[in-house]
């Protein structure tokens, strides 16, 4: 019996121990990241053009955050997946929790510190192709959560980031540049936008550093 009882607290403390282990923040982790080989396939199949313009562009033309379950909208739903021990209240806003900005390696308590970021950005979208979408259509690239489009990031981060692209802005921590790149190319893959010559080059760059 002492035996026994021996054996169940080491197996309790293990398990405590191995709980503690595993209680550190969350990564955002967006869904559908492809792997290298895929993420070349994909870059090698989109359209190289000029970049069109910004005439006409408004993120009014992007309807977000959208309701996606019960109370939940799009910023809400990705703030619950990307963060680590998160507390909603009743109308599904953050009350506690952690979230850890891949780009830049920063970890936060406070959901107001952290930005829903469209990793490729709505207005570069319009220069791309999404001038000629349907709003419904712009609606669901906007609120994307089956692709890796959406991701938690730190809030100014985000905001100095604003609409470029791979060949003026990426990831101030080198070691993300290849899921950065990845991210990116699935996005612009699965909603047919098209690319630059320069970001094509500066996306490439970020993809040769991948390992798989």
């Amino acid at each position: 019996m002492f035996r026994s009882r021996l054996t169940l607290a080491a197996v309790t403390l293990a398990a405590v121990a191995v709980a503690t282990l595993t209680a550190v923040p969350a990564g955002a982790t967006p869904p559908g990241i492809p792997s290298k080989a895929s993420a070349q396939s994909q870059l090698n199949a989109l359209t190289v053009a000029t970049q069109g313009s910004t005439s006409g562009y408004s993120r009014d033309l992007f309807p977000h955050w959208i309701t996606i379950s019960g109370a939940c909208n799009t910023r809400e739903t990705v703030l619950r997946r990307d963060g680590s021990n998160v507390v909603v209240s009743s109308s599904c806003a953050a009350t506690s929790g952690s979230w850890y900005s891949p780009y830049d390696g920063a970890t936060w308590s406070n959901a107001a510190d952290v930005d829903i970021d469209h990793v490729v950005p709505l207005a570069e979208a319009w220069r791309s192709g999404a001038n000629s979408w349907t709003t419904s259509r712009r609606q669901a690239f906007a609120n994307d959560l089956s692709r890796p489009q959406l991701i938690a990031v730190t809030d100014n981060v985000n905001q100095a980031k604003g609409d470029q692209d791979p060949s003026t802005w990426q990831p101030s921590r080198t070691a993300y540049r290849c899921t950065y790149a990845k991210m990116w190319i699935a996005s612009k893959y699965y909603w047919g936008l098209r690319l630059q010559s320069s970001e094509k080059s500066a996306l490439q760059t970020m993809l040769n550093t991948c390992a798989s």
